[in-house]
């Protein structure tokens, strides 16, 4: 039989024991954290009752382990999967509503079909290939800030979908050019359209004093109309400035000419703020009947073709 003190010290451990595993059993409740005993194959060793499981309050099972034969709480979210085979347990009930992934390796999560991380339910592109998947998706409508040309209404159209930063339709991984502008024609390389070039001519004899490479008040204020014009009509990819000359003088005089003046009007359109000019002298080339129409200054504006509905 124990002396006072002997029973003073087993009411202790039995004490301590009992309310480590009180303790243990609320962690298990509320943290997930289980201490079953465990055999060499990982499954819980029973007692000699029926349904119940040896426990070890002192040694918590690292991580925590879940079993339906020891009474753990097996499926937190309600999407009818026990927690010891739900890669995601813990699905918010819109989530369940649209439905999870009856299968290994992704039980439990929420169905996603091509696999692109972003579940069906989100996504407006749910079919994508695995070599676009490979090259990123959107798994939020403005990635980082950086989706330059979304408009506001589509904004949220492109959750998980191939990324295409400028918006163009075309995807980055197969875009030569990806910063085109929004609003703007591009071909299968993702790269812009140029519409046909408006062409203007300007007289020679207007735009030049005889054998000169100077401009005339008169050619500077046409000039300065046509930059302006240019400008309203649209964004402008580019220009060229063509000179020529009749046949009066030496070919390789009139070919320095016809450069000299190709770039003075390139030069004035430049500082009118009229972007990417190439000025080229053609000298004599392609001759018209007289020499006053010769004598002239060819300019084409090439524009940024906009999409239909822009």
């Amino acid at each position: 039989m124990f002396d006072c003190s002997g029973r003073k010290i087993f009411i202790g451990v039995v004490t301590g024991t009992l309310l480590s595993t009180a303790a243990f059993s609320v962690l298990a409740a509320d943290d997930k954290v289980t201490s079953h005993l465990l055999d060499s194959q990982g499954n819980p060793v029973l007692t000699t009752r029926e349904g119940e499981c040896v426990e070890t309050p002192n040694t918590p099972n690292q991580p925590s382990k879940l079993f339906k034969i020891c009474g753990d709480v097996i499926d937190r979210d309600k999407d009818g999967i026990d927690d010891d085979e739900d890669e995601c347990p813990d699905n918010t009930p819109e989530e369940i509503s649209r439905g999870v992934d009856q299968d290994a390796p992704n039980k439990g999560c929420p169905i996603d079909r091509d696999k692109d991380g972003v579940p069906d339910y989100r996504e407006n592109c749910p079919n994508d290939t695995p070599i676009e998947i490979s090259k990123g998706v959107y798994d939020d409508a403005r990635p980082l800030g950086r989706a330059i040309n979304i408009p506001p209404q589509a904004s949220g159209d492109i959750i998980g979908c191939p990324v295409d930063m400028d918006q163009d339709g075309v995807p980055d991984y197969r875009d030569d050019c990806p910063n085109t502008p929004f609003g703007l024609e591009v071909d299968e390389r993702g790269c812009r359209i140029v519409q046909p070039p408006e062409r203007i001519t300007l007289s020679g004899d207007v735009t030049f004093a005889f054998n000169k490479d100077t401009l005339t008040d008169e050619a500077e204020d046409i000039l300065r109309r046509l930059a302006d014009d240019a400008k309203d009509k649209g964004r402008i990819d580019h220009v060229t400035v063509e000179g020529y000359t009749d046949v009066v003088g030496t070919e390789e005089y009139n070919l320095d000419l016809s450069q000299r003046r190709a770039d003075r009007v390139s030069k004035f359109l430049e500082d009118e703020g009229i972007p990417n000019i190439g000025a080229e002298g053609k000298g004599e080339s392609d001759r018209y009947p007289t020499h006053k129409e010769n004598r002239r200054v060819e300019i084409g504006i090439y524009r940024w073709q906009k999409k239909a509905s822009y």
